[in-house]
């Protein structure tokens, strides 16, 4: 009777997959198989399509455009996601300690990761704009007025506002997840550590960090898939201007696509998802070996 209640326990088990496989499936699987069909073609969104085979992964790699577009998206990626860890983990780490209004600070500085990053884009749009934006007025009340320059009309300095805005709005995100990684570690091991001699330096590096390699995992990962696939505070700011030097490759993809060339604009969404997935696997397999050492 009992070998017989575990045999159907054990089915249930696998039975219980089944609506996760199945969704899993449905909205990811099935949309991906339809995807690498249409970047075979030369879709247009209207008229029969034609097998174009790789042609369209060809076109992209021929371009210049696509090639600069993939150049700023890796830099922007480069420039946000170690600034958005290295800060929300600085945040979190002040923000432990049981100082006065604590509370408050945490809420102001997470506040903007709730906002739509486009309105938020739109939001430091008036703010820089030269001459008659906010920076500007202070800057000339304050005797800066030379430092009032065009900061989202040269390319020099573009993408370099972009990533600062966009580590400003999400770095609460980082820090919340930080914060709540840091109340799991037992006050015990900090009082074994200094008991043992440990410096502050040392409990951060021996107890700290280590036991912080699940929030450190979840954060740089999805800081990885969100600078990668950076859109709305690009539109909100530059709208890849000037010309084409703030451009990322999802804003490509939208206006490939808008343009009647659905198959290619596939294509190029593909290769962007090889893009993300690559690094991400990659910092996993990485991390996994770390957490056996440690």
């Amino acid at each position: 009777m009992r070998i017989w209640i575990h045999k159907i326990n054990a089915n249930l088990h696998r039975y219980m997959a089944l609506p996760a496989i199945l969704l899993f499936g449905l909205f990811f699987l099935y949309p991906l198989a339809q995807g690498i069909g249409i970047s075979l073609t030369d879709s247009n969104g209207m008229t029969t399509p034609n097998f174009v085979g790789l042609q369209n992964f060809i076109d992209f790699f021929a371009d210049d455009r696509a090639r600069n577009d993939v150049r700023i998206t890796i830099l922007f990626a480069l420039g946000s996601a170690p600034l958005l860890n290295l800060f929300g983990l600085l945040y979190a780490l002040f923000l432990d300690r049981g100082l006065p209004g604590k509370g408050f600070v945490r809420a102001v500085v997470y506040l903007p990761a709730v906002i739509s990053p486009l309105i938020m884009g739109y939001v430091w749009y008036f703010i820089l704009q030269p001459e008659r934006g906010y920076l500007a007025h202070v800057l000339k009340e304050i005797g800066l007025g030379f430092l009032d320059v065009n900061w989202l009309g040269e390319s020099s300095s573009a993408l370099v506002v972009l990533i600062a805005v966009n580590v400003w709005q999400y770095v609460g995100m980082t820090m919340i997840v930080y914060l709540a990684g840091l109340q799991g570690i037992p006050a015990d091991l900090y009082e074994a550590a200094t008991i043992d001699g440990a410096s502050r330096w040392g409990a951060l590096r021996y107890v700290t960090l280590p036991l912080l390699y699940p929030a450190i995992k979840i954060n740089v990962v999805t800081n990885i898939i969100g600078s990668l696939s950076v859109f709305e505070i690009i539109v909100a700011l530059t709208d890849g201007g000037p010309g084409y030097a703030t451009e990322s490759l999802s804003i490509y993809i939208l206006r490939m696509l808008y343009g009647s060339f659905t198959g290619y604009s596939t294509a190029v969404a593909l290769i962007l998802f090889l893009i993300i997935l690559i690094p991400v696997v990659l910092f996993l397999r990485i991390t996994r070996k770390s957490e056996y050492e440690l």
